[in-house]
């Protein structure tokens, strides 16, 4: 027989067995975490009765002798109850309530570490305004009020200048520069720094990939049309739309269409073919320009409060971080998958035409970004130390693709 029994004192374990003798007693430790093995007198020993019994008696023993050797009841038994603590957190978001993809992937991060926490970690996500005003979600989660965030980071450049390298700039870097960087090559650990005076800590959570160019109401066929031009682009984009003379104009993306197709304004970006389209802004403009110069790799972002992260156990800590990685990836799938599916939709519908920026408006669109780029880091050491860091190691990565993918 096996017998286990718990008392305030000792931990009493009973083998029932064959063997000759009297009753047999082995004691390791002493109060609390004392183990006792006894092993039961029986009239007589009988090897074709025990041989079977000893597959499940070893690996007891086994047990036992581990817990005499680490006599360390009582802090195991701790760290198994700090593992067992539950936590109820907020999650709140820049984005509309349902917005595919975006806030789909905040909802699946949340669901993801439910499960693998075994609902240890329950995340509520609220959706841009439902909580606090979409972008508000910086200071919400700084200050907080909650303990999570998912956004992009060139929504506090006012607040964070530099933060913008972690999202996106124009003529910057690819999403899998992005990860790279990030992963690899020492972003994330400068990210973390320049997070930490408020009580953040950031995750890359999803990027858009390389974005479209913008719905425009009138050809683009060289810089001196960009003049005047008012056009929905926010962040360094809309700065360097100024330097070429363009006028540079914030709206809600539920007020776009609207703006568009009633002459408010003349041009507009938003993201890519499949959420262009749900807006309606293939109605309202007939031309669509690519690349997208403005956000070549949008990172997005999962905010943790310093604090409620550091009371989370390591094991949930873990969680986390590969849940967003997770979360991460799935966003960037759908986006590369329903851009493409969207895209061939636009093309057959017959108003609207796809082009090419032509080169010398790229190239000029180039220069006027390097001169507000070096503007900014020249009134701004920590934008500087962030942007010398990230141009390092861009321009070690053009070298390695340069050769690398010469010829395919």
């Amino acid at each position: 027989m096996v017998d286990c029994r718990s008392g305030a004192d000792e931990r009493h374990l009973i083998l029932g067995g064959t063997m000759n003798g009297g009753a047999k007693t082995i004691d390791c430790g002493a109060g609390k975490g004392a183990i006792r093995m006894e092993f039961a007198s029986i009239p007589r020993f009988s090897l074709s009765r025990i041989l079977p019994r000893m597959r499940f008696l070893l690996p007891l023993l086994g047990l036992f002798l581990s817990a005499c050797e680490g006599g360390g009841g009582p802090e195991t038994g701790a760290e198994d109850g700090q593992s067992r603590q539950s936590f109820r957190w907020r999650m709140v978001t820049t984005w509309p309530a349902g917005f595919p993809i975006f806030q789909e992937g905040a909802e699946k991060f949340a669901e993801d570490v439910a499960v693998m926490s075994d609902g240890r970690l329950q995340i509520q996500v609220f959706a841009g305004g439902e909580l606090v005003p979409a972008l508000e979600v910086f200071d919400a989660v700084s200050q907080g009020v909650v303990e999570m965030g998912h956004g992009a980071s060139y929504y506090w450049a006012g607040k964070v200048p530099a933060a913008q390298f972690f999202s996106t700039v124009p003529f910057g870097m690819s999403a899998d520069d992005m990860r790279a960087w990030l992963y690899g090559g020492g972003g994330l650990e400068i990210w973390r720094r320049l997070y930490a005076r408020f009580g953040i800590v950031p995750f890359p959570m999803g990027n858009t990939g390389l974005q479209m160019g913008g719905w425009f109401k009138r050809r683009i066929d060289s810089i001196d049309d960009l003049r005047g031009l008012r056009m929905r682009i926010p962040g360094l984009g809309g700065r360097v739309l100024k330097s070429a003379g363009g006028a540079p104009v914030l709206i809600a993306a539920g007020e776009l269409y609207t703006a568009l197709e009633r002459g408010v304004i003349d041009a507009a970006e938003w993201v890519g073919p499949f959420h262009d389209m749900r807006l309606g802004l293939h109605r309202a403009a007939k031309y669509y320009y690519y690349p997208g110069w403005h956000e070549p790799g949008t990172e997005f972002e999962l905010l943790v409060g310093t604090a409620a992260w550091e009371r989370l156990p390591k094991d949930l800590q873990k969680i986390v971080a590969v849940a967003a990685t997770a979360a991460g990836n799935w966003l960037y799938a759908q986006m590369e998958t329903r851009n493409r599916q969207a895209l061939q939709e636009i093309k057959e519908h017959q108003r609207v035409q796809i082009l090419a920026f032509p080169p010398s408006v790229l190239a000029e669109l180039r220069k006027l970004t390097q001169a507000t780029l070096d503007e900014e880091a020249g009134r701004d050491a920590e934008f500087k130390e962030v942007y010398e860091a990230y141009s390092r190691f861009r321009e070690g990565l053009r070298e390695w693709d340069e050769i690398a993918g010469e010829g395919l």
